[in-house]
Order: C-alpha cells, then sequence, then structure tokens
C-alpha cells in the first residue's frame, strides 16, 4: 500500500446510503455482510452528517488504516461528515478519542499506567465478591430473574467506581447517575445533572489521591497531574470519559456474550466442564459477539493512501467496521460459527493501533468474572422465554440486551 496512485486504480464505488437499522439478537448486520462479500472497500453515507465517507471491512483493511499516521482522529473535530448520530459520540475536546500523537501518546501513557495485570489482580477478588452478592439477590427474589438487572448492568458500574478508586462500598452511591450520564438527546437536562454530581465525586476522589497516594486510576492521575504530566482539566476529563464509557460497554458486550452461552447450551456445559477454557472462549465470544451498531469514530486522510485497489483521497472521512472484520472468512473460517478450539489472529473488538482499547484487560477480567460466576453457581441456568422474544437494545450504538430473563 502507497500513497502514490497506481496506474490500475479502481474508480470510485458508487456511493451507498446505510440506514443502520436495528439487527435482530446477535445476528450480523446484513449490510455490512453484503460489502464485505462484494465491495470490501466501499463509499457510504450514514443517516446524519454531510457527504460521504469510505468504509473499509475487511481485517488487514481496518488493521491498516487504524495504525497508519496518515489517518487521523483530530482532524474530525469541526469537520461535517456523514454520521451515525446527530452528535458525536465521545466528547470531542477532551479525552483520547479525537486526538493524535504526540498528544494522544502522552495522556495515553499516563492512563496506561493503571490499567495493568497487577491492578487487574487486585480488582478480580473485588469483582468476584460483587457478582456473587448480587446473584445472591438474584437467588433470593426467586426465579425467573433478569440478568441484565442484577448483574450485567450493576456489575461493571461497580468495577468502574473499584478501579476509579471508590471505596468498595461506595459504588451503589455512583450508581444512581450512571443510566443519565447515557440518556438521549431529549434527556439533556438530567444528563447534564448527573454529569455534574458525578465530575464533583471525580474531583474529590482526585483531591482525596494528592493526600493520599494509592495505584488505583485516582492515584495515577493526581499524581500525573503533580509531575505536571497533565493538567488537572484533563485528569477530570480522563476520569469521566473511562467512568461514563467502560460500564456501558461491558454491560452490553457481557449481556450478549451470556445470551450466546444460553442460546449454545453446549458451549456452557463444555465451559462447566472445563473451566480453565473461559479466557479462550471469552476471546472467542468477543469475536462472535457484534459489539456495535454501525461504526464508531471516523478518521480523516491526511494525504492520497490507495487500500485495496482505491485511492482515497487527502481529506476523505474513513470509517472501519471492526464487527465486519471480525467475521471476515479470509481470517475467520466459518465466521459465524461459534468456535472455542479457533486458532490463528486475534480479534479486532477492542480495536487495534494507537487508539486500542486501553480497558481490554478490565473488560476481559470481567466477563471472566460474570461467565464464570453465573455458570459455577447455576448448573441448570436457561432462558426464561424463547430466544427470539429476549429484547435488545433498539436504536443505540452498542448493541446488547435490554434485559435476560432467566429460570435455574
Amino acid at each position: 500500500m502507497t500513497c502514490s496512485e497506481p496506474a490500475s486504480a479502481l474508480p470510485p464505488p458508487e456511493v451507498r446510503p446505510w440506514a443502520v437499522d436495528d439487527v435482530p439478537a446477535l445476528d450480523p448486520d446484513p449490510f455490512l455482510d453484503e460489502v464485505l462479500r462484494e465491495e470490501p472497500v466501499t463509499r457510504i453515507t450514514l443517516p446524519h452528517g454531510s457527504g460521504d465517507a469510505w468504509l473499509v471491512t475487511r481485517y488487514e483493511d481496518v488493521r491498516f488504516v487504524t495504525s497508519d499516521p496518515r489517518f487521523s482522529r483530530e482532524q474530525v473535530v469541526g469537520r461535517g461528515v456523514t454520521s451515525m448520530a446527530p452528535h458525536p459520540v465521545a466528547s470531542q475536546t477532551a479525552g483520547l478519542q479525537y486526538t493524535d500523537p504526540p498528544r494522544h501518546s502522552r495522556l495515553r501513557r499516563v492512563v496506561a499506567r493503571a490499567f495493568t495485570a497487577r491492578s487487574m489482580d487486585r480488582l478480580r477478588p473485588l469483582a468476584e465478591r460483587t457478582a456473587h452478592r448480587l446473584l445472591d439477590a438474584m437467588e433470593e427474589t426467586g426465579p425467573p430473574g433478569d440478568l441484565m438487572e442484577h448483574l450485567h448492568t450493576p456489575l461493571p458500574i461497580a468495577v468502574d467506581c473499584y478501579f476509579l478508586g471508590a471505596d468498595e462500598d461506595d459504588w451503589r452511591s455512583w450508581a444512581g447517575n450512571s443510566e443519565a450520564l447515557l440518556s438521549k438527546a431529549d434527556e439533556k437536562e438530567r444528563n447534564r445533572a448527573a454529569r455534574e454530581v458525578t465530575r464533583g465525586r471525580v474531583v474529590d476522589l482526585l483531591n482525596r489521591r494528592r493526600a493520599e497516594p494509592r495505584d488505583d486510576l485516582a492515584g495515577v492521575l493526581a499524581q500525573a497531574t503533580a509531575a505536571g504530566e497533565i493538567s488537572d482539566d484533563e485528569a477530570v476529563s480522563l476520569a469521566m470519559a473511562i467512568y461514563v464509557s467502560g460500564g456501558h460497554a461491558v454491560r452490553n458486550n457481557s449481556g450478549s456474550m451470556m445470551y450466546a452461552l444460553l442460546t449454545h447450551p453446549e458451549h456452557a456445559e463444555r465451559l462447566r466442564r472445563e473451566p480453565h477454557l473461559l479466557p479462550r472462549a471469552v476471546e472467542e465470544l468477543f469475536r462472535y459477539v457484534p459489539h456495535r451498531n454501525g461504526v464508531g469514530i471516523p478518521r480523516i486522510a491526511t494525504e492520497d493512501v490507495e487500500i485495496g485497489g482505491h485511492i482515497i483521497r487527502k481529506g476523505d472521512a474513513v470509517y472501519n467496521a471492526y464487527v465486519a472484520a471480525n467475521r471476515d472468512p479470509g481470517v475467520f473460517p466459518d465466521p459465524d460459527v461459534l468456535d472455542f478450539d479457533r486458532d490463528g489472529p486475534g480479534h479486532l473488538a477492542f480495536g487495534h493501533g494507537p487508539h486500542f482499547c486501553l480497558a481490554a484487560l478490565m473488560a476481559r477480567m470481567e466477563a471472566e468474572v460474570m461467565i464464570g460466576t453465573v455458570l459455577g453457581r447455576f448448573p441448570g441456568l436457561r432462558l426464561a422465554v424463547p430466544a427470539e422474544e429476549v429484547e435488545f437494545q433498539r436504536q443505540g450504538l452498542i448493541r446488547g440486551p435490554r434485559s435476560l430473563p432467566v429460570v435455574w
């Protein structure tokens, strides 16, 4: 792949409109299936914004775009780009999402100090204790129980709070604002109030860590501000972004994983017989589960670049379809099959390149804790309704069950 135009460059493909409709349960998006098969480097328009954008769907092309410095996230800021939502999916002025090196590298280097194997070892016992307490409450209430209500929603919030540095029993006082932080645009006042309360809690925690240093996220950020590596505003923004996004994504992904196991009971039973297989199974579940609708944050080409015989012009917007790349049959044979014995390249559920998800270690740990705890406690666990009656999120950016009713 080069930035010089080859003599055999393909003509630009026709622009395809993509409505990004809701897709049932864990079914792959039929639009992505079609373009992956017929035109893996194509152009699209989305429901909002203006103009058109390139869409890449093949595994190797997604890895290329996400790791090549000629594709910038920072240059998206302030541009009218065709998009899924009327507003940016993340703050364009804070955090890591819309930054390029060197600022991105500076901020990421600080946050990465908190996302270590050692910190996950510290968090896992807390997560396991909390999971058991949450399931105790579900068991006491009696079947049917909703796993989304009793486990997949509260546990990620609790783990986020532990990671940030809140006391073990303090997470419930944070939880009341978590849903409001992700409310729709027509609930702006509720969202604003929740954000102010949560921001105040974060500021108080950072101030505590200046006096009482620890190796949690608040402690890492407080130390970095004291050393002049980041500003106070950057510390607060980073903590807020990680807290808000982490719980929501893990809630939906882990719920989808549990639905996959409940609709593949032979896979669940195998994990009960072979619990050592759980980390490998979680990796396959991350690949198999469509973790989002549509696409996320685009990039802007800073010069002409060739991909798959097409010339992406300087200034063009490019989207990556991670969920399509995870079903690329050229990389994952029988991609629609859930296979715990699958070998080969790793999935792209956490992205790739400089913006690879910093929280990947924590998301893996949480998935292992939730799946392992549920399967261990409830050998007769099954859906309380037919699989097709399980209600999933609608018109959202992240896919996952709204409820997951089970009996045991």
